[in-house]
């Protein structure tokens, strides 16, 4: 028999909208991304699907959009699960910074690299910064070598992948349909569990804002089907679109 489970990224935010690396910073979303987080309650409701249980990151942009979207399906009391391991890609000592001015110094090739590959690293950030985790009360019960100063992509999947396993695969097997809501780079992640992405195919993958990812999944939780809600041609061009703001 068939489970259902439905990924969410978060609507556009303000920092998206200004071409800036945001990472573990807690921004607000956009009236876009407010608009979006609606729009995707409504296509879960018009496709008839039901979440039984809510996982979010610990960062707003993710939390809100869960709340907007969930008040469309009149499911506002679900039961939620926050968890810093559904957090976008720590991006170090880039957080805050313009990628177009980035770029200009480090040379698109770099940036590229950073952004993009699977195990190539962004600079560091200091553990003195005050962009530093260890300096945010949402993760001072985390021992210290759980914060990272930096991540790339193959570190947010060791991370996660712990997560899916001890907090997720057991509502699909007892045949709740969770709903994940995150960010562009976790749910890359995860989507690259799910579907055995190979290391040097990831760097293609580009979740879209705002738009709900259906998995079917077989008894084994591989996955039998997977599409996005909406208009195909509109899941396209938003993905496009992610793919330049990534």
């Amino acid at each position: 028999m068939a489970t259902t489970l439905v990924l969410l990224r978060h609507g556009v935010s303000d920092w998206n909208e200004k071409n800036l690396f945001t990472g573990w910073v807690d921004v607000a979303l956009s009236d876009k991304g407010i608009a979006e987080a609606r729009a995707a309650g409504r296509l879960l409701r018009q496709a008839g699907i039901v979440p039984d249980v809510l996982h979010t990151s610990v960062l707003r942009r993710a939390v809100v959009t869960a709340n907007l979207a969930l008040e469309q399906l009149g499911l506002e009391w679900l039961p939620v699960r926050r968890s810093w391991r559904l957090n976008e890609r720590h991006y170090g000592a880039l957080q805050g910074l313009d990628k177009r001015e980035v770029a200009g110094k480090y040379g698109q090739p770099q940036v590229f690299a950073w952004r993009r590959s699977y195990d190539v690293r962004p600079p560091e950030l200091a553990r003195d910064d005050e962009r530093h985790p260890a300096r945010d009360p949402r993760y001072r019960e985390l021992a210290p070598d759980l914060l990272p100063p930096c991540e790339c992509l193959r570190d947010v999947v060791a991370r996660l992948v712990p997560y899916w396993h001890d907090a997720i695969v057991p509502e699909l097997r007892a045949g709740r349909v969770p709903l994940v809501v995150a960010h562009g780079n976790s749910l890359r992640a995860l989507v690259k569990h799910l579907d055995g992405i190979a290391d040097a195919d990831i760097a293609a993958l580009d979740i879209p804002t705002g738009l709900p990812l259906v998995y079917e999944l077989g008894a084994d939780l591989r996955p039998l089907g997977r599409r996005y809600l909406g208009d195909p041609e509109a899941a396209a061009q938003a993905a496009a679109v992610a793919k330049q703001a990534g």
